[in-house]
């Protein structure tokens, strides 16, 4: 919302004022009111973490089925990294339906930039089991690259889990990131 100042013409024709000024008009600008706000992160719950460095794709795929469970629908999520790559928050981007879920750049990275991550790991389940990448993971990921490149916050994988069994696939370990 941009607030347009408003101008206000004045005359001086004062008796006190005699000089050539006097019949000159001076604009004076008023200003509309701004709101100053901050953001602030909430946590919404606290989950056990070995803190350890993650460092294969196998740790992000249990990192995610640590907090989504066995799930009946899809999560996407992003886990930001510090500098040594210890996650230091995790975040559900989103939560879809059987098969698919809403992903944008802007929710993905939201956290990340509060959270001041170095680095980011992206995951999400396909409840069919299936770990194929759809056209739609493909398209996706590839947007989210392009704004994590623009950001300056890395993306190191994005992992498809099957919770149920554990299986996993890297974008890394196929060459598609």
């Amino acid at each position: 919302m941009h607030a347009q100042p408003k101008t206000e013409s004045i005359s001086h024709q004062g008796s006190e004022s005699r000089d050539h000024r006097s019949d000159q008009h001076m604009t004076q600008t008023s200003f509309a009111q701004v709101d100053v706000v901050s953001i602030q992160m909430v946590r919404d719950r606290q989950l056990l973490y070995n803190g350890n460095r993650v460092t294969a794709p196998a740790q992000a795929s249990e990192a995610f089925k640590t907090l989504v469970g066995d799930a009946d629908r899809e999560y996407f999520m992003a886990f930001m990294l510090d500098n040594r790559n210890r996650i230091t928050r995790m975040h559900i981007v989103s939560q879809g339906s059987l098969n698919q879920s809403i992903v944008h750049p802007r929710e993905t990275f939201k956290v990340a930039v509060l959270s001041n991550a170095a680095s980011i790991i992206l995951a999400h389940n396909h409840p069919s089991g299936d770990l194929t990448p759809s056209p739609e993971d493909l398209a996706v990921t590839r947007r989210l690259k392009e704004a994590s490149d623009i950001m300056g916050i890395r993306i190191l994988d994005h992992i498809i889990t099957n919770t149920e069994t554990g299986a996993f696939m890297s974008f890394v370990e196929r060459g598609l990131l």
